[in-house]
């Protein structure tokens, strides 16, 4: 899921020969339009507001601070959104699927989860075509998180 729904590549030519293809950052990326970093990191502090106090939640943070989660949250969103690359260039490819396996992600954790990022969202006011796009994004990751029915 890394690269997010703004990564282009183009191919030029040097002295006639072909480089290869780079990827463009597009002049205007999501990240952009919802405001940039103040964004996503207000919508990661009001989620772990919730995730905090959560008993369902709270254990998957063993870290007794939440900072080092909220942290890769945040550098994580923006990343896929067309923000900096700085996830990436501290932890390597983001890897969802293997990062939370060690985690009992079932329906309960999941709805849970969506609960508070949920709230989160509501908390930013974005435009209406902006919220949904988040909000789409963040339905299927959590849904495609899944590792479990058991309780």
């Amino acid at each position: 899921m890394s690269g997010g729904p703004s990564t282009s590549t183009t191919t030029g030519t040097t002295n006639g020969t072909t480089n290869d293809p780079a990827p463009v950052r597009p002049s205007r990326t999501f990240y952009d339009e919802v405001g940039g970093h103040e964004t996503f990191v207000r919508l990661v502090d009001a989620f772990y507001e919730g995730v905090a106090d959560d008993p369902v939640m709270r254990p998957m943070y063993p870290e007794q601070d939440l900072g080092p989660a909220r942290w890769r949250l945040t550098a994580f969103l923006e990343q896929y959104w067309g923000g900096p690359t700085t996830y990436s260039e501290q932890r390597g490819h983001p890897r969802l699927r293997m990062r939370h396996a060690p985690f009992k992600v079932n329906p309960e954790a999941r709805d849970r989860w969506l609960a508070h990022m949920r709230a989160a969202v509501d908390t930013l006011d974005l435009p209406p075509i902006q919220e949904a796009t988040l909000w789409d994004y963040l339905e299927r990751a959590a849904h495609s998180l899944l590792n479990t029915f058991e309780d």
